[in-house]
């Protein structure tokens, strides 16, 4: 990887033009894709400042989707800057830039845990009737492993983590602070 001094020259980390500041939800959704939308054809990094305890995981993805598409539709460079704490959903959005492109505030913590699933089902009746309804959940649960699979693939690749090491350390909860982040290589400099 680059010296950390030739990743941040020309950045602007003051002057973020996309933030997400608070629970990803519909509306800051909403918001944070009509701003990255309205981005201009200014030639300087665009920074992208991210402060959540987490949210919505669908929402995570796409929002990783824009800016990827984003990223591509300009040409521009984005960058990720993760501050006080970039927990889950928030930690989804920081897997769309590559390892260059990612950089924490020295007191940033990040969450990395595994999907979640709160569900009661209730089997009553026929059992023909029950089937489909336990094939559906399975069906949820086989799809959410995939996408979580992939996410982590995402986020670690270009650090030193490997798959093994993050599904036996994400089953609930692992946090790192920006200074383990750095050192695994899930970022490249604290600013």
């Amino acid at each position: 990887m680059a010296d950390a001094e030739d990743l941040v020259h020309g950045i602007d980390f003051d002057s973020p033009q996309v933030r997400l500041i608070g629970e990803l939800n519909d509306a800051s959704a909403v918001k944070f894709i009509e701003t990255l939308a309205a981005i201009g054809e200014d030639p300087a990094p665009l920074v992208i400042e991210v402060t959540t305890t987490g949210g919505d995981a669908e929402l995570g993805r796409r929002l990783a989707l824009d800016i990827e598409r984003a990223r591509k539709r300009s040409g521009r460079r984005m960058v990720f800057v993760g501050k006080s704490v970039c927990y889950s959903a928030g930690v989804t959005i920081m897997s769309a830039f590559p390892v260059r492109d990612r950089f924490v505030t020295r007191e940033c913590w990040l969450l990395l845990h595994r999907r979640q699933l709160d569900k009661t089902v209730k089997l009553s009746g026929p059992l023909h009737e029950s089937l489909p309804l336990v094939e559906a959940l399975a069906a949820e649960i086989r799809v959410g492993t995939q996408l979580e699979t992939e996410g982590f693939e995402r986020l670690i690749a270009g650090s030193d983590i490997g798959m093994d090491e993050i599904l036996e350390k994400t089953p609930h909860n692992w946090y790192l602070s920006a200074e383990e982040a750095l050192k695994r290589g899930l970022v490249a400099a604290i600013i």
